[in-house]
């Protein structure tokens, strides 16, 4: 795992480590779950999620507490949930070209992968095991669900895959920790684009 979320690849509760909470909450659609104190995240249990074609994933969702309207997130946990394998197909032709962008910076390099076809991508992309559900900040305040991931091409900044309310891919690039383009780049005309080439 790359990024801030492999600091946090621990057991839901570290033997006297006060930062973990356990905390008799749930959260609609992931069940019971764990407070980092810290981060003030909530860790739900491990459980399948289709999207990701796992059986041990785990949700965590982020600023519960003080959320506005947690109706939306409970709409968009339930989204993404509910979302087969073939919803990520709408990410592929963004990353195919978010894999052809770094080419650009790594035309020598011995170690670099070649992919031919975008429907080729999966074979060297490692999903992401904890989608983090946050609202956003600034714009729209939606909730999104951000999914860290690693991939062979850029084994430094990985690959981030950004779902608006659960639904739809809206974001595909190296993971900065942003939900929107518009807010990674700081401008507004982005607020639809789902792949800035850099």
């Amino acid at each position: 795992m790359t990024g801030f979320l492999a600091l946090l690849d621990k057991p839901a509760v570290a033997p006297g480590d006060s930062s973990w909470k356990v905390i008799n909450m749930e959260i609609p659609g992931i069940g019971t779950v764990t407070k980092h104190e810290q981060f003030d995240w909530y860790y739900g249990e491990p459980m399948e999620i289709s999207i990701l074609g796992i059986r041990d994933g785990r949700i965590i969702v982020e600023r519960y507490d003080s959320d506005p309207n947690k109706a939306e997130l409970h709409m968009a946990i339930s989204n993404f949930l509910s979302a087969g394998e073939s919803a990520l197909k709408d990410a592929e032709p963004f990353i195919y070209q978010y894999y052809k962008s770094c080419d650009d910076w790594y035309p020598d390099d011995e170690e670099w992968v070649n992919i031919e076809l975008a429907s080729d991508v999966w074979n060297y992309v490692q999903l992401g095991r904890e989608p983090m559900v946050s609202r956003r900040a600034y714009g729209d305040k939606a909730v999104y669900i951000s999914l860290e991931c690693e991939c062979d091409w850029e084994p430094e900044h990985g690959l981030q895959i950004v779902f608006k309310n659960g639904l739809r891919i809206n974001k595909v690039g190296p993971y900065d920790g942003h939900l929107t383009n518009a807010d990674a780049f700081d401008n507004k005309d982005l607020e639809d684009v789902i792949f800035v080439e850099m």
